[in-house]
């Protein structure tokens, strides 16, 4: 179905990732007549090769969550209408909190880092934040996730020539901040406010952020004059949006958008 009214979608990039994997996303919903923009984060418009060149890096590492925030905020305003968030991990959980502040027509939230106020009892996603925000290092400088991390959290289930090859094309250093702030104000929601939609979606083989945690978060939604969905894909790792079956799930959202809009 192509949309005559032209719709637009913003493609909210997740920590760790450059906004490059994006780009195939960008054609599938463009030839569906959607306008999209997918802007990098602050300091990152150069590729994954060139930011990983400039580690440690001052710039990226002083980036906030309410600094992203305020930026996408700023992206909004200049559109001539409120965009549909598509936001994949960390951009998922940015796209949750941007719905809150009631600046998506609707929000797709791809394998979402939860909200810090989401009580979870599996100690485990704890250890992976504390485990990719170096805990006790300076925040002055970045942190560059190892290949054996990428391997583990977000790559799995891949080969090892495409576990290496996801990482030198996408792997950037990332603000040791930005992961902290999960638990800051500026990371939590209020899941009794009215929304507009949202689409929880996730993934079987996911290690960074398990199916239990995406149900939860969509569960915690309490709203009920408010839709909010869930769909589990099976096989799907925390790199998702990159695998080569990513335009299964491209289609399931271009599907339930239609009968959303």
């Amino acid at each position: 179905m192509y949309l005559s009214n032209k719709k637009t979608i913003m493609f909210i990039t997740g920590a760790f990732i450059s906004h490059v994997c994006w780009k195939e996303w960008i054609v599938f919903f463009e030839n569906k007549g959607y306008k999209t923009v997918a802007p990098p984060w602050l300091h990152k418009n150069e590729s994954a090769v060139d930011l990983r060149h400039t580690h440690p890096n001052s710039k990226l590492a002083s980036i906030q969550l309410l600094d992203l925030l305020d930026y996408y905020t700023e992206i909004i305003d200049k559109l001539p209408e409120k965009p549909i968030l598509i936001g994949h991990s960390y951009g998922a959980l940015l796209t949750q909190l941007l719905i809150q502040r009631e600046l998506g027509s609707v929000g797709v939230c791809i394998n979402s880092i939860p909200p810090g106020n989401l009580v979870y009892f599996n100690f485990s996603f704890y250890k992976r934040v504390w485990d990719t925000s170096d805990f006790f290092g300076s925040t002055s400088k970045t942190y560059l996730m190892p290949f054996r991390k990428w391997q583990h959290y977000f790559a799995s289930q891949l080969s090892f020539e495409q576990q290496k090859e996801k990482y030198e094309t996408l792997l950037i250093p990332e603000s040791k901040l930005i992961m902290r702030d999960i638990y800051s104000k500026s990371g939590k929601i209020d899941f009794k406010k009215k929304h507009n939609p949202l689409l929880f979606i996730s993934g079987s083989e996911d290690a960074f952020t398990p199916v239990s945690l995406n149900y939860l978060n969509f569960q915690k939604y309490k709203n009920m004059h408010s839709i909010t969905c869930y769909k589990e894909f099976y096989d799907l790792n925390h790199l998702g949006i990159n695998l080569e079956n990513w335009e299964t799930i491209a289609e399931f959202i271009a599907n339930w958008l239609i009968k959303i809009t």
